[in-house]
């Protein structure tokens, strides 16, 4: 008699597994334990199979029955139920294995140990923030140019296209591994050169005039905040480091007897050298007691051990709330302001300045410069650079 609901609910659980048959091949296993499970039993090339369909109740009876009638036409199509089942698993399984986000952090891992950390979180933030949601779950095969587009579009139209821009760029890069990798064929990024307005070029906002130079020196030092910013606001004209340097620089890179501090440049990785003047030593002298027992100079508030690094942002906003506009200076203004004034004013040579700023500087033969070339020059310059600026202040 085929089963009921009824019955079904009613069952109850013996010693040994034991079978309730509902007819074509359909019936209901009771486990030992209690559970319930839908089987189809079948024979298909001379051997007797079975099938699951599911557990009872989350699989009804009706529904159980029109699983049964599936498997069975797949039978007069001469088909395998289960290895129907196996393959369509497979599938599943390859096309995840495929998807674009699958392909983008096997991306990422190929290449992120050869970045900085500050590069390696922008890139992997980006594609999670702006790109997984939408087309992260897709076969990387299977996105087109024109849905490539909707996702850069959506970050465009934030306001962000400096970002689209890179979101494109870091997309594109992700196709072509998928491409040289054999999980796909093309790369759509490239029929959308041009889809994007182009970000108008522009320069850090940076005080050249030295008589602008002392009465902004003095605001820096009314600063009336917390003693970390205030620090890293005096001591970044004097050592003019990229603000992501700055920020993360670690006492451990910090030798105040020898006047130097030793890092890893963010761009490039290359080891780095800034020979401190005493006005800078002072300055890290007053912080030591206070940040010296944690990892890093200037830690974030937020975090009273010196776990993590002072926001991006820190120096910037105690800029703009000491009333000094972003068309006037910014943090990385620093950088320009001293390499203007080094050569101009004070008159170093080009390549101490270049150098002093970790840019790459070469010899006649091509060969970069080590992070010691010019070191008793680059000292020299970084005292009287110090003391340059302590005339400015007073004057």
């Amino acid at each position: 008699m085929p089963l009921t609901d009824i019955a079904i609910r009613r069952a109850q659980p013996a010693k040994k597994s034991r079978k309730m048959f509902d007819g074509r091949g359909l019936y209901l296993e009771v486990a030992p334990r209690g559970g319930k499970w839908w089987r189809f039993k079948y024979r298909f090339g001379g051997k007797e199979k079975r099938l699951s369909l599911g557990v009872y109740p989350d699989v009804s009876l009706k529904e159980a029955r029109l699983r049964c009638e599936d498997a069975r036409r797949m039978l007069t199509r001469e088909i395998d139920p289960s290895e129907h089942r196996q393959a369509l698993k497979a599938a599943r399984v390859q096309e995840a294995s495929n998807s674009f986000e699958a392909v983008a952090r096997e991306w990422l891992a190929k290449h992120t140990p050869t970045w900085t950390p500050s590069h390696s979180s922008r890139v992997i933030s980006q594609l999670e923030r702006d790109v997984f949601p939408w087309i992260g779950g897709k076969p990387v095969a299977a996105v087109t140019p024109s849905l490539l587009l909707s996702v850069v579009r959506r970050v465009e139209q934030r306001g962000a296209l400096e970002t689209a821009h890179r979101v494109l760029q870091n997309c594109g890069q992700v196709f072509r591994y998928a491409v040289a990798t054999g999980c796909a064929t093309h790369d759509p990024s490239t029929v959308l050169r041009g889809a994007l307005p182009p970000v108008k070029g522009g320069h850090f906002a940076a005080l050249t005039d030295p008589k602008k130079i002392g009465p902004l020196l003095n605001v820096l030092d009314g600063y009336e905040g917390s003693l970390i910013v205030r620090c890293a606001l005096q001591l970044a004209p004097l050592i003019f480091v990229r603000p992501g340097e700055l920020r993360r620089a670690e006492w451990s890179d910090i030798d105040l007897e020898a006047a130097e501090w030793r890092f890893a440049v963010t761009k490039t990785g290359t080891l780095h050298l800034v020979p401190l003047s005493r006005q800078a030593v002072e300055i890290l002298r007053e912080l030591y007691p206070l940040t010296g027992h944690g990892r890093y100079v200037f830690p974030s508030g937020r975090t009273p051990n010196g776990d993590r690094p002072m926001s991006e942002n820190a120096v910037l906003a105690a800029l703009r709330r000491m009333g000094v506009g972003k068309d006037e200076m910014s943090g990385h203004g620093f950088r320009a302001m001293a390499r203007t004034l080094l050569d101009e004013v004070l008159g170093f040579r080009p390549e101490f300045i270049e150098h002093q700023l970790a840019h790459v500087v070469r010899d006649p033969l091509g060969r970069a410069y080590n992070r010691t070339a010019h070191l008793p020059q680059r000292r020299k310059m970084m005292q009287e650079w110090a003391d340059y600026l302590d005339r400015l202040r007073a004057a």
